[in-house]
């Protein structure tokens, strides 16, 4: 009975409802008929569905922490919670992906996105993309660029996003080759580029890019306007590096005048706060400083590529961090604390709060999503399958 009306409402119709469902919902609404199933996994209506207005309630988190076992391995551990009244509800139960990351750093395997709803989890050998809301995941082939004998080749840099051009995602990573010299500190560095693209699982190296050197913090490699955001270093001065993923080309973006100077004592991260590009200055987690100076400012872009547009909007009292991780809500900073803990702090409030989610100092990474239809390209024939969590 039901099935017989749902079959004769117009097709246009069944479009603009449908649209207004989250994934889940979706998914078991394929089983209804072909043509449902059909119309839900169209490249039109998950694009459409991708694009639609949203609020703060459809966000949900994707929190990666990483534990030491027994054999001081690490163990690393993937969750996904929703969010409601500022406490993380488990959406089901987390996921170890120690086989598929490095087992001897927690630092360098950060997740990268969301671009489309897909998340790309990596470290210096492995790049993982996943969708958090059809629990799907595709390991792609490593990067076949190694570097001469007595040569060093070491991943600095990683970003994930679409090639609006050309339509298929794209994985850039940049390393700095060099070699060692006698007293064991790495000589003249240089820069490599090596690019993967998605539709076909083939990896590809840039010719001839001359580029600053990558300066790494946790909180950076952050995809906007279809450009990926890193720190570098040129000359004595701080600058935001940006890669355009459609055009693959480089250039260079001021910091805050205030911020552009090399030092020993701070660090930045980037972030996106009411859907404006954003840099957060904070304290070096290593350096001795004094507490009463031990503050967060946080300089908010606004008109992106400007400049001269930065202007500085908070600056919030000692928080003993070790990096910000992401903002939730447009209002909450996320952020790990010295100890490995996640913390939150409320920008309209003051209010900051913990929670019970731990892991070893520094391997803690966030990444704030809403729920997506968008499918894992597929590759090439002889590409490793999608698979399921």
């Amino acid at each position: 009975m039901a099935n017989g009306i749902l079959k004769k409402l117009p097709e246009d119709l069944v479009f603009l409802l449908l649209l207004r469902f989250p994934v889940k919902t979706l998914v078991r609404f394929k089983c209804i008929s072909k043509a449902w199933s059909i119309l839900i996994q169209s490249t039109n209506f998950i694009n459409r569905h991708v694009n639609r207005k949203t609020n703060t309630k459809d966000e949900f988190i994707l929190f990666k922490r990483a534990i030491k076992d027994e054999e001081e391995e690490f163990i690393d551990v993937l969750s996904f919670f929703s969010g409601h009244d500022d406490v993380l509800n488990p959406l089901f139960p987390d996921i170890d992906v120690s086989y598929m990351t490095s087992k001897c750093n927690c630092a360098f395997n950060p997740l990268i996105g969301p671009c489309d709803g897909l998340i790309a989890l990596t470290d210096t050998i492995i790049t993982i993309i996943l969708n958090p809301a059809t629990r799907n995941f595709r390991l792609l082939p490593p990067s076949p660029f190694g570097c001469p004998k007595g040569y060093h080749r070491s991943v600095e840099g990683v970003g994930f996003g679409l090639d609006t051009i050309s339509n298929y995602y794209k994985v850039v990573r940049i390393s700095e080759v060099y070699c060692e010299e006698a007293d064991g500190y790495p000589g003249p560095k240089d820069s490599k580029i090596d690019v993967c693209d998605l539709s076909t699982d083939s990896w590809r190296e840039l010719d001839h890019v001359q580029l600053p050197l990558i300066y790494w913090v946790p909180c950076s490699g952050m995809l906007y306007k279809e450009m990926v955001h890193w720190f570098a270093t040129t000359d004595m001065s701080m600058v935001i590096l940006c890669f355009d993923v459609s055009t693959e080309m480089f250039r260079n973006m001021k910091m805050p005048d205030s911020c552009c100077l090399i030092t020993h004592e701070l660090y930045y991260g980037l972030v996106i706060l009411c859907e404006s590009f954003t840099l957060i200055g904070y304290s070096n987690p290593v350096s001795p400083i004094d507490p009463a100076h031990d503050k967060i400012h946080i300089w908010v872009m606004m008109e992106y590529g400007v400049s001269e547009s930065w202007i500085m909007k908070y600056t919030i009292k000692p928080l003993s961090i070790e990096s910000p991780l992401a903002v939730w809500k447009k209002h909450i900073l996320l952020l790990q604390s010295r100890s490995g803990l996640l913390i939150s702090y409320d920008l309209n409030s003051g209010e900051e709060k913990e929670f019970n989610l731990h892991g070893f100092p520094d391997s803690l990474s966030v990444i704030v999503y809403k729920e997506c239809l968008t499918s894992i390209p597929k590759g090439s024939e002889y590409s490793t399958k999608v698979q399921k969590f």
